[in-house]
């Protein structure tokens, strides 16, 4: 494996939720440390399953692995440290400013930018701190910062003179107020992650479009600032030997292919290797010591696969059509295939002579080429969030930005480049199209998350104006987030896979939209070998272990779910959409 030839002392993996990232830094933790190195593996990942692939408890302290002599590890608990950290911010003012302004403290401090900033704060001592990490020679890091979290801490200026000046009350500045450390320790830790000679960056894919498309802009947004010192992984990627056997398996080892040849030019220039399929959840010294070796290790003997006994995701589009119209967003992690089910959803309705517009916010989504064709009562849009985003930016910094100076504007413009501006902008124009679904169904792909309504609500005064203005009068009204609770007027579906870090990652996005008062309609697991037939003995072990995740669901998560099968053919055009809400035997392979 070239990212393992010649290791730097400092080695982080990055990339989407579900891609391999805690087993790959598990399995190299582990094979550092049985070269007779001594090696410290630390886990920044809030669905981190470092303690579970061990089979040990380790949380916030650093944790000797008994089984593997040189190896200790540690879970940094970003939730833990984010609350924390709000409680430091916010601890000064409770009971000083009026409960409301508390609580819109509070909200502002509950996004993904507070969680990513508490964790970087904690693990800069493992960057600065000689004495911290003297005894290992190796520190490897399961998720590493975004660039956008680099670049804040790059930043010249006093983050907390900014805010107390009243100067800053954008997304993610309000999370900077908290930092207490010395700006000499954060210039250390960004100099060693950009410092190719004690860091190195692994960025982790599929080899699928969607996650090599992140992977490359990944890389961009870490070079533009320093971090070059990089190489890709392609994990799970199915071996040739199983493609003899079946044909899901060929066409799923086609399309592989094809992704890999065709994936984004800044990527030919990594250093890169592939990592196999395994037929086993990566779970013990054992298994993790096969990942990295080269084949399949598919075991022997495969157990006939029990009936799969779930709904389809046509079940789901029979309640949702009893209402004749209605907003119906599909939510979910990167990859999960929320585009392709959103149109699958769209298309369903359409059929059954109900008008439907579908539409997506998602930069990287291809709803056109998904239908690839025209269908009767269906119509198409799109929210360009490019285009919104930049017409927000342009506002907030006509307004709240008019009176800053020159470091004051560079600040709050470095926020206006933040993941939550786009979020906020397109809930902007998503709002607009709200209407619509009064008198239709409008199909949504790529919805904002529970955080962005969160912060619109507890710092947006439009909801609770109206409420404020209306509340004595008797009139009727209906904000967008009224509508959004509703789930007589919007169905929340949450889009998944039947793998553990997805399924924890849809269960985090759940309880984040439950805090905003709104409840997932519905569950929908996708691309389950499970709901599929096949001869592959690798496939159908991972169709075991699916089964495991389907029950949890089911059993644990979802007021109602539905299975979407693993295709032979690619689910692109309208008469490939249409297997995917129904589970006849005709379109499995």
């Amino acid at each position: 494996m070239k990212f393992l030839q010649d290791v730097p002392r400092y080695l982080f993996f990055t990339g989407k939720g579900g891609v391999g990232k805690t087993s790959l830094a598990c399995a190299t933790a582990l094979q550092l440390a049985e070269s007779g190195r001594s090696v410290l593996l630390v886990s920044t990942d809030p669905a981190s399953n470092v303690g579970q692939v061990f089979g040990l408890e380790i949380g916030n302290r650093v944790v000797p692995v008994p089984a593997v002599p040189g190896l200790s590890a540690l879970e940094i608990d970003p939730q833990q440290a984010a609350q924390g950290y709000r409680d430091r911010i916010v601890g000064p003012v409770r009971g000083v400013l009026p409960d409301a302004v508390v609580k819109g403290i509070e909200e502002q401090l509950s996004g993904a930018c507070t969680t990513e900033i508490a964790a970087f704060d904690e693990f800069t001592a493992l960057l600065t701190d000689a004495a911290l990490t003297e005894d290992f020679a190796h520190i490897v890091f399961d998720t590493a910062p975004t660039g956008h979290t680099i670049r804040l801490l790059q930043l010249p200026g006093a983050w907390s003179g900014f805010l107390e000046a009243g100067k800053g009350d954008a997304s993610c500045l309000g999370p900077l107020a908290g930092l207490d450390k010395q700006r000499t320790q954060y210039k250390a830790a960004v100099d060693a992650l950009a410092d190719p000679q004690r860091t190195r960056l692994v960025l982790v894919a599929r080899a699928q479009q969607a996650a090599l498309r992140e992977a490359a802009r990944t890389h961009q947004e870490l070079a533009d600032i320093g971090l070059t010192q990089q190489y890709l992984v392609v994990n799970g990627v199915l071996p040739a030997s199983e493609a003899e056997q079946d044909t899901l398996a060929a066409a799923i080892r086609q399309r592989e292919q094809a992704a890999l040849s065709a994936r984004p030019d800044a990527l030919h220039t990594l250093p890169t290797d592939q990592v196999a399929l395994k037929p086993f959840n990566l779970v013990g010294l054992e298994t993790l010591r096969q990942l990295l070796q080269s084949g399949s290790a598919t075991k022997a003997e495969v157990p006939e696969l029990p009936g799969l006994q779930a709904p389809s995701l046509s079940s789901l589009v029979d309640d949702i059509a009893a209402a004749g119209h209605g907003l119906i967003m599909l939510m979910g992690k990167g990859g999960v295939g929320k585009t392709t089910l959103a149109a699958a959803v769209a298309v369903e309705l359409a059929q059954r002579g109900l008008p439907v517009h579908l539409t997506t916010s998602d930069p990287a989504a291809h709803l056109a080429e998904t239908l690839d064709g025209t269908l009767e009562h269906l119509t198409l849009g799109r929210i360009d969030s490019h285009a919104e985003t930049e017409r927000y930016r342009q506002h907030v910094l006509a307004t709240r930005g008019a009176g800053l100076d020159a470091e004051g504007r560079a600040l709050l413009e470095e926020d206006l480049r933040s993941p939550c501006t786009e979020e906020i902008a397109v809930f902007q124009a998503f709002s607009r199209a709200i209407r619509e679904a009064g008198r239709k169904f409008v199909v949504m792909d790529t919805a904002p998350t529970g955080h962005t309504l969160l912060l619109l609500d507890a710092t947006g005064a439009y909801h609770r104006d109206i409420v404020r203005q209306m509340g004595g009068g008797g009139m009727r009204y209906t904000t967008p987030m009224m509508q959004l609770q509703d789930p007589a007027q919007t169905k929340v579906l949450i889009v998944t896979l039947a793998e553990t870090t997805p399924v924890l990652e849809a269960a985090a996005l759940q309880a984040d939209l439950q805090r905003a008062g709104i409840t997932p309609w519905a569950w929908v697991v996708n691309n389950s070998v499970a709901a599929s037939q096949t001869r592959s003995p690798l496939l159908r072990q991972r169709a075991v272990n699916e089964m495991r995740e389907i029950a949890t669901v089911a059993q644990c998560h979802a007021q109602r779910h539905a299975v979407v099968p693993l295709l032979a053919q690619e689910p692109v055009g309208i008469a490939r959409l249409l297997p995917l809400s129904h589970t006849h035997k005709e379109n499995l392979p």
